[in-house]
């Protein structure tokens, strides 16, 4: 199938996956990689009160903090 056919497919609604091979997509400036950060045993603790109060993983409160706090700055 054309470019254009798939383009026309997608403007009208239609299901193009069939037609893309993502094994090896790739979502710019949101690649990861893994670092290492030794907190506080009681900054440990404060993360995991308020990863159970809401239901995430402590990772997840770690990346929106940081996230907000880098946004702020630039």
């Amino acid at each position: 199938m054309k470019a254009k056919e798939i383009d026309k497919k997608f403007d009208e609604g239609g299901d193009i996956s069939k037609y893309l091979d993502i094994t090896k997509a790739r979502r710019p400036a949101q690649e990861q990689k893994r670092v290492n950060v030794d907190f506080p045993t009681w900054m440990i603790h404060l993360l995991d009160k308020e990863a159970r109060r809401l239901g995430v993983p402590r990772q997840s409160i770690i990346k929106v903090w940081v996230a907000e706090r880098l946004e702020k700055a630039s």
